[in-house]
């Protein structure tokens, strides 16, 4: 049996705060070519998430611990819906279609949530980022971390191009 336990997300916090991108995973699954993959993310409150994608597959998460604000883009960066989720908001888990642009935003350290995904995973068909957000390590992130943590339903977060 594998459990969810408070000391495997106490160690998932502690991992994510000594990892560079601030965050880490735990898979549950046995391997990427398993046809559910369900896994534990870990991340602190700088963690970036890029915009993205799953073309292949829908995503249901329900936040464990902290508190994320999920937003809701459509194809050129404008925000549609835009949601804090975890145990002390009102929702605390949701499932998205595929091709839902989303990004998460971590509103507290340690937060942990619980993905599940259609598999197999394929690395190269996993995400499609997007085109218009900074790329992970680019000096244009936390500016634009910052807009994505202020924009409201209507806004278009999309950032030209770099380059």
């Amino acid at each position: 049996m594998k459990k969810i336990t408070s000391k495997l997300i106490d160690a998932l916090t502690d991992r994510a705060g000594a990892h560079v991108r601030k965050r880490t995973n735990h898979n549950m699954h046995e391997s990427p070519a398993d046809p559910i993959q369900r896994l534990l993310i870990a991340a602190k409150r700088d963690s970036y998430f890029r915009p993205h994608r799953h073309p292949q597959t829908w995503e249901f998460a329900v936040v464990l611990r902290g508190q994320f604000d999920v937003v809701l883009l459509d194809d050129s960066g404008l925000v549609t819906e835009r949601m804090a989720v975890g145990p002390a908001a009102d929702t605390i888990g949701f499932e998205l279609p595929a091709n839902a642009w989303h990004v998460w935003l971590p509103a507290a350290d340690d937060s942990v949530f619980l993905e599940i995904k259609q598999g197999p995973y394929d690395a190269s068909q996993a995400a499609d980022f997007a085109a218009w957000s900074p790329a992970e390590g680019a000096p244009q992130v936390d500016r634009f971390v910052e807009i994505l943590r202020q924009a409201k339903v209507g806004d278009c977060v999309a950032q030209p191009p770099v380059g």
